[in-house]
C-alpha cells in the first residue's frame, strides 16, 4: 500500500519545508474535529499527521521521493494500459469488414463474391429452418415421453393404493 502524502497535504512534490508546514497546518485546521462537529475526522487527521511526519523529516522525505517517483511511473503505466485497453475495445466495437468506398475490379471475382453472399444468406436460412425442425421434433418427443411417464405414475399409484387397501383388509 502506498499513500500519496503530497496529495494528502495538497502540496507539490517540490514544496519547501515551509510550504509543507503551512499545508499541514491548513489541512489540520480544515479537518479538526472542532470544525467538523458530527463528523468522524479521526482517520483524516491521522493521514495528515502521517504525511507531515514523513515529509518534514529530510531523510524520510528523500526515501519517500524515490518511492514516489516509482509510484508515479506505476500509475502512468496503469493509465497508459487502461487507455490502450479502451482504444483496443473501441476498435473492436468499430471493427468493420466491408468497405463500401472500394470496388472490386475483377468482374469474375465480384460475381463470385456476390454469389457467396447469396449462398451465405440461403445457408443461414436453411440452418434456422433445420433448427426449428429439430426443436419441433424434440418437443414432440418430450411431450410423448412426459405423457408416457404420467400414465406410468397413475398406474403405479393405483397399484400402491390396491396393495395398501388389501393390506388393511387382511389386517382386520
Amino acid at each position: 500500500m502506498f499513500k500519496d502524502y503530497y496529495s494528502i497535504l495538497d502540496v507539490d512534490e517540490n514544496a519547501t519545508q515551509e510550504e509543507i508546514k503551512s499545508a499541514f497546518k491548513k489541512q489540520a485546521l480544515k479537518w479538526h474535529p472542532d470544525r467538523n462537529i458530527g463528523q468522524d475526522t479521526t482517520l483524516r487527521m491521522q493521514e495528515i499527521n502521517e504525511a507531515y511526519l514523513i515529509l518534514k523529516d529530510t531523510d524520510a522525505r528523500i526515501r519517500y521521493n524515490k518511492e514516489y517517483q516509482r509510484f508515479k511511473q506505476y500509475r502512468q503505466q496503469q493509465r497508459d494500459q487502461k487507455q490502450y485497453d479502451q482504444q483496443r475495445e473501441q476498435k473492436e466495437k468499430e471493427k468493420t469488414y466491408e468497405y463500401k468506398d472500394y470496388s472490386v475490379d475483377d468482374d469474375i471475382l465480384n460475381k463470385w463474391m456476390n454469389n457467396a453472399k447469396k449462398q451465405a444468406v440461403d445457408l443461414a436460412k436453411q440452418t434456422i429452418e433445420d433448427l426449428k425442425g429439430m426443436v419441433s421434433v424434440g418437443a414432440k418427443a418430450a411431450a410423448k415421453e412426459a405423457g408416457n411417464q404420467f400414465i406410468a405414475q397413475i398406474i403405479i399409484s393405483v397399484i400402491i393404493i390396491i396393495i395398501f387397501a388389501l393390506s388393511r383388509s387382511c389386517g382386520k
